[in-house]
């Protein structure tokens, strides 16, 4: 999983991107100190591994992972090439959804790009960049497609989204704003718009406002701005969270809980990106090793096998599942298969979040 860390310049990006990746990306009080984008890989965190790895006694934990890839900053005109705008508004086509840092703060000391704190202007301006970026893609797209129209009417279907999406995008409304059928959506996500990839907006507010848990005017604004598109909001304090990942992990749960505060800002942005990508994670476990594999949500077992490795796809038989709950109730596998809580399941089973799944196959 890829996310794009986006926002205009000195909004506290790279901040963020440093205290969850630990990369130590370059985090300057200028615009355009990021110019390649810095990645970094986050282990995401799952309680259910330790258990596992205790009850198999294996060697080693293997977390799943998500990359975050911090985007220069980008400013009004980027999809004209401003503030080199077309290489960053490329690098955000490479990823599966955008996390939008958005200034909620006000600080003399951190100079914002226009001179004044104004979140909702912040999200539009960056918001008609990827839309112009997008209209000019689909520009070629649909002229391209009524050029080979003369030859194919079956493309009049293809040519009607296209101008649905269009009409939107000319309204000044991101694509992810669309309501679309089944057919229409395996299209449009085939175009890889960059106003059609979901969205968090990760208001940055205050180390003050961050410990209160209670939301600012600008964090007020915003989500409601989000909500009217239908995207998530997390409220983080990059400057805490920066401090946070200097701490090992018994240091950061104290620290965490004399704050008062109930979890961190990565932990609230892995959440937040599991619900907007709508996925799930099903464990496997032995001797070797105990590891998490993520997938999307109603994923069937063949599919999930070929996570794995393609052969398991290939040569599928059966998955062998039991859920994660039950497996700890029981205490052990064995225990398990005696009361009949492993179930055999075929081709067509659904893989749940939380199984602990054994594939059974042969090419």
């Amino acid at each position: 999983m890829k996310l794009g860390i986006v926002g205009l310049p000195n909004v506290g990006k790279s901040t963020l991107f440093n205290a969850i990746t630990k990369a130590g990306a370059e985090a300057a009080n200028y615009p355009f100190c990021t110019i390649e984008p810095n990645v970094g890989v986050v282990t995401v965190p799952d309680e259910r591994l330790k258990v596992l790895h205790e009850m198999y006694q294996s060697k080693k934990i293997v977390y799943t992972t998500i990359e975050f890839y911090d985007i220069a900053g980008l400013v009004k005109g980027a999809s004209k090439g401003e503030g080199l705008g077309n290489k960053f508004l490329g690098h955000i086509r490479e990823v599966a959804a955008i996390v939008h840092v958005v200034r909620c703060f006000e600080d003399p000391n951190v100079v914002h790009v226009d001179g004044r704190i104004d979140p909702i202007s912040d999200i539009e301006t960056i918001n008609m960049e990827l839309i112009l970026s997008d209209m000019e893609l689909l520009d070629r797209r649909i002229q391209k497609t009524q050029k080979n129209m003369k030859g194919d009417k079956n493309l009049q279907s293809e040519l009607d989204i296209l101008l649905k999406v269009k009409d939107t995008l000319d309204r000044g409304v991101s694509a992810r704003t669309l309501d679309l059928n089944e057919d229409e959506l395996e299209f449009v996500k085939s175009l890889n718009l960059l106003s059609f990839k979901p969205v968090i907006y990760a208001a940055n507010v205050s180390e003050e406002e961050a410990v209160a848990e209670t939301d600012n005017e600008y964090v007020t604004a915003v989500r409601q701005y989000a909500a009217a598109e239908g995207s998530d909001v997390i409220v983080i304090c990059a400057k805490l969270e920066s401090e946070i990942a200097e701490l090992e992990d018994e240091e950061k749960a104290a620290f965490l809980e004399d704050l008062g505060i109930t979890e961190s800002g990565l932990d609230k942005l892995i959440k937040a990106s599991y619900r907007l990508l709508d996925l799930i994670s099903f464990l496997t476990a032995g001797e070797p090793e105990v590891r998490a594999w993520t997938i999307k949500r109603g994923t069937k077992a063949p599919q999930a096998a070929g996570k794995i490795h393609t052969d398991f796809k290939r040569g599928f038989i059966r998955a062998e599942t039991i859920a994660y709950d039950e497996l700890v109730k029981c205490g052990n596998l064995a225990a398990a298969k005696e009361k009949g809580l492993v179930r055999s399941e075929g081709k067509d089973y659904v893989v749940k979040d939380g199984d602990v799944i054994l594939f059974r196959f042969n090419v």
